[in-house]
């Protein structure tokens, strides 16, 4: 039975604060009828004896405790999904399409009977299937050294001012699996301004891929509470194709920093004690609650991948965001700022990025008999150009010897050919593996003590 309040006892920013009167439930979903006619919807977010905490998904503007009515209707948030309706469109945090010349809505639902909470249920870790198949991002630094495995989660860390967007952009339109298997990718923007999800959308289009693509759109604008219901959103749509439709479904969420900032807006509205930079102390367990939402299930053959985007404030990758991060997922891809002084694009720091899935994904079933090799040999030689780089500081260029100059030769090569590449330009795997061989071949075989003889016999280059 629902039951309506007529008295709000206090309103702080996009929270309504209410006295106790009956059984509320934690989650249920509100509507706020105000005198001029207006509906806003809301949900449940705190409650004790006393005070019910609920959260606006629209702005509080022109409510008071004395002009509104809340009815709580005893049902949870709920997103409505189409087999055949979503596919190459644009969503808000709502699940409500947009025209986002406009930004305003096309219509008001979708056509459907399904209906998922976006709150979802966790996989149990005894049901998860470990992760093994390979997702190719036609980027030779990513699919060569930090291969994306179907079910991993991997996040790239960016700073303010690199180029993650256009990465972002050219992952989601390029991404593939490479078996015929059913593909997806859901994209979703979180508190992005609106010259950037034009420019997703228009490059995507351009991709030719966009029929490919669910869209999901929160704008900076946008109310805070729907920061942090649009990436759940977006997840529970991937659950539905994924282990209901048996899609292999690649999630992109950006940037996850303008949600954990709303995540700390909210809690000091709640006047909850702050742990580190304000954060609230619950900031690892509720990105825990999106993170986890990703893998494979027994007995089911669609997956969920996520790559989940995130700017570290002063480029510090010690901030709560990252740091939090990187204990949850399984690898990590780092953006470089002196890299992308240089022109280098994708700017991507390889001694700081890791794929901990790669290993079991990579070989001659998938990739290439001779990718772990050539891998393990690129990042060693690198490391290895970054001492001499430092020594010539001391010693000058030409106090180096034969071996030395060599790896100097392969460190630019390295930068110029294999790591940069056009924004555009989609490389598979046998063209990023024959680039790493070109660039390998600057040094002589005896400085290739990674690579086993009888590749070194088949693909150096003399």
């Amino acid at each position: 039975m629902s039951v309506i309040y007529r008295k709000i006892q206090e309103i702080i920013g996009p929270l309504l604060f209410l006295s106790n009167n009956h059984d509320v439930k934690y989650g249920e979903i509100v509507k706020i009828y105000s005198d001029d006619g207006t509906t806003r919807n809301g949900q449940v977010l705190k409650m004790d004896e006393e005070i019910i905490v609920i959260e606006v998904f629209e702005d509080t503007k022109g409510l008071s405790s004395e002009n509104s009515n809340i009815l709580f209707t005893e049902d949870s948030f709920k997103i409505k999904i189409s087999d055949f309706d979503m596919f190459g469109r644009v969503f808000d945090s709502l699940g409500k399409p947009i025209d986002l010349s406009q930004k305003s809505l096309k219509e008001s639902n979708i056509i459907t009977n399904i209906e998922k909470d976006i709150y979802g249920t966790p996989i149990n870790p005894y049901a998860r299937e470990y992760p093994s198949d390979v997702i190719q991002t036609g980027i030779s630094a990513i699919d060569g050294l930090f291969t994306l495995i179907r079910g991993q989660k991997l996040p790239i860390f960016s700073g303010q001012g690199l180029p993650h967007n256009k990465l972002v952009a050219q992952i989601v339109s390029q991404a593939k699996v490479l078996t015929e298997e059913p593909f997806l990718i859901i994209f979703c923007g979180i508190g992005i301004i609106q010259d950037e999800a034009i420019f997703f959308l228009n490059r995507f289009k351009e991709s030719g891929n966009i029929q490919n693509i669910i869209s999901f759109i929160n704008f900076a604008d946008d109310p805070v509470i729907e920061r942090l219901i649009i990436p759940r959103v977006a997840l529970t749509t991937a659950e539905y194709f994924a282990f209901e439709k048996e899609m292999h479904v690649l999630v992109v969420l950006t940037d996850i920093t303008n949600y954990a900032e709303a995540l700390r807006e909210l809690s000091s509205a709640k006047e909850e004690i702050p742990s580190r930079k304000g954060y609230p102390g619950y900031l690892y367990s509720d990105l825990a609650s999106i993170y986890e939402r990703t893998g494979k299930i027994k007995g089911k053959k669609g997956s969920i991948t996520q790559i989940p985007v995130l700017t570290m404030p002063s480029d510090s990758i010690t901030h709560p965001v990252p740091d939090t991060t990187g204990y949850i997922t399984e690898g990590q891809l780092v953006l470089n700022r002196n890299l992308n002084k240089k022109g280098i694009y994708p700017p991507i720091e390889v001694l700081a990025s890791i794929s901990r899935l790669m290993k079991d994904g990579i070989g001659k079933k998938t990739t290439r008999e001779d990718h772990a090799d050539v891998s393990s040999q690129l990042l060693s030689s690198y490391s290895d150009y970054l001492d001499v780089k430092d020594l010539i500081s001391i010693v000058g260029e030409e106090g180096l010897n034969f071996e030395q100059k060599a790896l100097l030769k392969f460190g630019d090569d390295f930068e110029q050919k294999f790591l940069n590449q056009q924004r555009n330009e989609n490389r598979n795997f046998s063209q990023t593996l024959s680039i790493a061989w070109k660039i390998l071949s600057d040094l002589p075989k005896s400085q290739l003590f990674r690579i086993h003889d009888h590749f070194m016999n088949k693909y150096y280059i003399d």
